[in-house]
């Protein structure tokens, strides 16, 4: 027995009865964050800046990292997911920080740490398995990709809470109209097949996450994220297996 403010207290009875209470969790399945400070979308910011410095100093950073179809096809996989952290110039990497600094902290809150991790990285590599699928000779990089999957992700839990999305229904066709519009009027080149892909896996992965069954949300959640990733693998490989034959690799 301990004594507490209320009189005294079994440890075992005390400890056997925590062990009973189920965790809390918020209504998308993540765990409360002790800290507001949402961790994941700080550490992503972080990350990209610091290879924006690398690519920078050395240009061989952006030559190895960079998505470009042929080399992914000879055996470079890692470009899929390392080119979602390189881009070209200020002004890329300003403009999709700033949207991952107003955009990533509600959904790392709703989601939590794991699953927003999850859905960013799907999203980005959503978003380059596209590039992968329908491009051949094009450099690609950006967290465009991904942060139009959490643009598409936001839209999602937002009618999973009974929230006003026209907002981001906005931002979403605002982002759209300029993907192909721009393009038109200049010689800058954007990659609307990683916009499209990212959007479209950021949607679906949070739509798995936000209308899994209560009762078997974890089990679900999983199974989806395997799921999205055993899609990705199939997708990847019948495109290196056509590139491959394309010359003459078998």
């Amino acid at each position: 027995m301990h004594s507490a403010a209320v009189g005294h207290q079994c440890a075992d009875c005390v400890g056997a009865a925590a062990r009973t209470v189920r965790p809390v969790t918020t209504s998308l399945g993540g765990r409360p964050q002790r800290s507001t400070v949402p961790i994941v979308t700080y550490v992503l910011i972080g990350i990209n800046a610091l290879m924006f410095v690398l690519q920078n100093v050395s240009t061989d950073v952006l030559r190895a990292m960079v998505l470009w179809s042929p080399a992914v096809a000879a055996g470079d996989l890692y470009r899929l997911l390392t080119s979602a952290f390189l881009h070209f110039g200020f002004t890329h990497i300003a403009f999709n920080m700033v949207a991952l600094y107003f955009v990533g902290p509600p959904l790392e809150r709703a989601l939590g740490r794991l699953r927003f991790s999850a859905l960013y990285l799907l999203s980005a590599l959503g978003g380059s398995v596209l590039v992968y699928l329908l491009t051949l000779n094009a450099a690609t990089a950006g967290a465009s990709g991904a942060i139009f999957g959490l643009f598409g992700a936001t839209f999602v839990v937002g009618k999973k809470l009974n929230m006003d999305v026209r907002a981001v229904v906005a931002i979403i066709g605002l982002n759209l109209a300029f993907t192909f519009v721009i393009p038109l009027f200049t010689s800058q080149n954007i990659s609307w097949q990683g916009h499209i892909g990212g959007l479209v896996t950021g949607a679906a992965v949070a739509a798995a996450y936000a209308y899994a069954p209560r009762q078997q949300r974890d089990l679900v959640q999983a199974g989806a994220t395997v799921a999205v990733v055993v899609v990705f693998v199939v997708l990847i490989w019948w495109r290196t297996m056509e590139l491959r034959a394309m010359v003459g690799l078998g």
